[in-house]
């Protein structure tokens, strides 16, 4: 059975990467680039997975998964950043973060996480 994913970056190129990768998956996808883009989306619609860019326009990742927490959302994260190093230790007090990935990625290391995800929620 597909999964719904909600995929927040805003670079294209990173979008439509990872639409390429979940689809062939098997997984629905669904896109957008700003944390508010992310937050309507999440309050219209429900996803399996939320992959996650840290650094975003006018809403950043990190309040994205504040407001996720105050509203009791319990849609697995993925969060991706550029210095993952850096937020990893913040990262893991997060209940709804699974992982965090570092920019680039592996595409075998992001569809292991994936799966990973999917078999244990």
């Amino acid at each position: 059975m597909p999964k719904e994913i909600l995929v927040v970056d805003d670079q294209p190129g990173i979008r439509l990467l990872l639409t390429d990768i979940l689809t062939s998956e098997g997984h629905q996808v669904t896109l957008a680039s700003t944390g508010k883009e992310a937050l309507d989306k999440i309050h219209q619609a429900s996803f399996d997975l939320i992959i996650l860019d840290y650094k975003l326009p006018i809403i950043d990742g990190k309040e994205v998964l504040n407001q996720l927490e105050n509203e009791k959302v319990k849609t697995p994260v993925i969060v991706m950043s550029g210095m993952a190093e850096s937020i990893s230790g913040e990262m893991e007090t997060r209940r709804i973060v699974r992982c965090t990935i570092a920019k680039p990625f592996n595409v075998m290391d992001l569809c292991t996480n994936v799966r990973n995800i999917f078999i244990t929620h």
